[in-house]
């Protein structure tokens, strides 16, 4: 049997948001879960200290991608097969693991796979994308709604039938599935990203060698509370962020932008 591993970061996370998520994880595939505690705070600490094949790794908040980073380590330590990125607000059936692990086993060319996710009241969410550029990122924040309502959809992939699979190279990192030989061969989470765009800029590397699938075939919930559209401080964070990603890969002249997103377009 394949060996799977969990990573949860958490920052002041509720406890009953993270034993929801904990209980979709009742599996036996699942071997470890590791719980990287980005505000090291006892009441994890002990929240978790009773519960099966759970690791605590307190941090003092180097961000999101880092957070996983230590967590995937030991992964790929102890040899795991495949790991899976989990936000705490996510939840699901625990059958739906083993069935996404099953099509990973049977499909060696998938480095990173991606279910349908959903609000909590059952619409569908938007969270595989083209990847962004700038216009896409902060035009669609910054600027009237009304100009940009086609170019979203477009970007969000509206066009796409939701009920067939696609090969995505921007999945959203609340359930990233990864295949670790994927890790081993273009890296783990970039750190200098402190939160938001570690997820794109790890898919993109992924899709340069892997198929990363968007597989609707099986469905999580995810509350999704979208922080940046309602705080200050984390909207910051999210902008700078988004700079940082587009002096990386390029802001106008992106080549494998191009070559990644034509294969969408409707």
């Amino acid at each position: 049997m394949s060996i799977t591993t969990v990573s949860i970061v958490t920052y002041h996370t509720d406890r009953q948001e993270l034993r929801a998520c904990l209980d979709s994880l009742k599996c036996d595939e699942v071997k470890r879960i590791y719980i990287v505690d980005n505000g090291g705070e006892r009441r994890i600490k002990n929240f978790v200290a009773d519960i099966p094949r759970t690791e605590y790794i307190p941090l003092r908040n180097p961000g999101y991608g880092a957070g996983h980073n230590a967590a995937i380590r030991r992964a790929l330590a102890i040899n795991a097969d495949y790991h899976l990125v989990l936000n705490s607000d996510v939840r699901f059936e625990p059958e739906v693991l083993p069935r996404l692990i099953a099509v990973m086993n049977a499909r060696h060319k998938i480095g990173q796979l991606q279910p349908r996710l959903v609000y909590p009241d059952g619409r569908r969410q938007p969270a595989v994308r083209m990847l962004p550029t700038p216009l896409d990122v902060f035009g669609r924040r910054f600027l009237p709604k009304r100009l940009f309502a086609g170019r979203n959809k477009r970007y969000t992939l509206q066009h796409l039938d939701p009920d067939v699979e696609h090969n995505i190279p921007y999945h959203q990192g609340s359930f990233m599935l990864l295949r670790t030989d994927a890790l081993r061969c273009v890296g783990l989470f970039d750190e200098r990203f402190f939160m938001y765009p570690e997820d794109i800029d790890l898919t993109r590397r992924i899709h340069r060698y892997y198929e990363t699938l968007y597989y609707p075939a099986e469905t999580v919930i995810h509350a999704h509370r979208a922080g940046s559209y309602h705080n200050k401080k984390l909207l910051a964070i999210h902008t700078w962020n988004m700079i940082r990603y587009f002096n990386k890969w390029g802001w106008w002249h992106d080549p494998e932008r191009r070559r990644f997103n034509t294969p969408l377009y409707p």
